[in-house]
């Protein structure tokens, strides 16, 4: 699995250890891009109370002990739990990575079985989008509803819009990387406004899926290894999945074994 995937073909579902080969072969586990500064920089900017780095989440002073944050994310990521580690390479643990995409599996054959309204949503549409997009045809085909949402909504100076059934930011006609949770607060709130119904599950990431857990909604979500509140969100369970890799790795199209896997898990292809 470690070819890039041609888009012209089938992607043949990998088994767990073709995946994990594929993850790291392509970095989106394993030793992968973002440097051990920069994920201790936003563990130190999450404890020290940057919102920003709450994605949406309401943490109060709970992790205010960086050493925590770096605990949990050894833990549920698989970086490096060494504090003395300070610089260089980091990682994500490819077998975690699978193990979360297990447990989405698990809560997206529910919203199929039941048949379930599923809003999805990225901050990351340079990496994600089309993971989104598959899942979302994946449910549909299934029964599922995709929550389309209202028209006219706008957030951090943008317009929030759907694009190939995925909820995402846009400015000056280009889909914006955003951690902030007020596009997701701005659908929702709408939802309400026009009478209808929240979201059964929520499927996204950064502050979509942090607004969406913190809401008291279902919601699962995709974390890089330097974002690290979705991850204190599952291990607090406010959040019930939160999946780790890296977010925007050089080709999208890498994440397609990702996805069948997925999709095949939750037995939906």
């Amino acid at each position: 699995m470690d070819r890039m995937p041609n888009p012209t073909e089938p992607i043949e579902t990998p088994s767990r250890a073709q995946l994990i080969d594929h993850l790291v072969s392509t970095r989106i586990a394993g030793q992968v891009a973002t440097p051990r500064e920069n994920n201790l920089s936003h563990y130190r900017k999450l404890a020290n109370g940057d919102r920003h780095y709450w994605l949406g989440l309401e943490l109060g002073d709970r992790w205010a002990d960086e050493q925590d944050v770096l605990a949990v994310m050894a833990e549920r990521v698989g970086v490096v739990d060494d504090p003395a580690h300070r610089t260089g390479q980091d990682t994500i643990d490819p077998e975690l990575t699978v193990a979360g995409l297990d447990r989405m599996a698990a809560r997206l054959r529910k919203a199929a079985l039941d048949r379930q309204s599923v809003l999805f949503a990225t901050g990351h549409p340079g990496g994600l989008l089309d993971v989104h997009r598959a899942t979302a045809e994946a449910l549909r085909a299934a029964g599922c509803e995709i929550v389309r949402i209202p028209a006219g909504l706008f957030a951090d100076e943008g317009s929030v819009w759907q694009f190939a059934d995925v909820a995402v930011l846009e400015r000056g006609a280009t889909l914006w990387h955003t951690h902030s949770p007020a596009p997701m607060a701005a659908i929702l709130d709408a939802l309400t406004a026009d009478g209808r119904p929240q979201p059964d599950l929520v499927v996204a990431d950064h502050g979509w899926a942090g607004c969406a857990a913190q809401r008291g909604l279902d919601a699962v979500g995709y974390a890089d290894c330097n974002d690290p509140a979705l991850f204190l969100a599952e291990a607090e369970g406010t959040l019930q999945v939160a999946v780790p890799l890296d977010d925007h790795v050089r080709d999208p199209r890498f994440y397609d074994p990702m996805v069948a896997y997925l999709l095949a898990a939750a037995g939906l292809s």
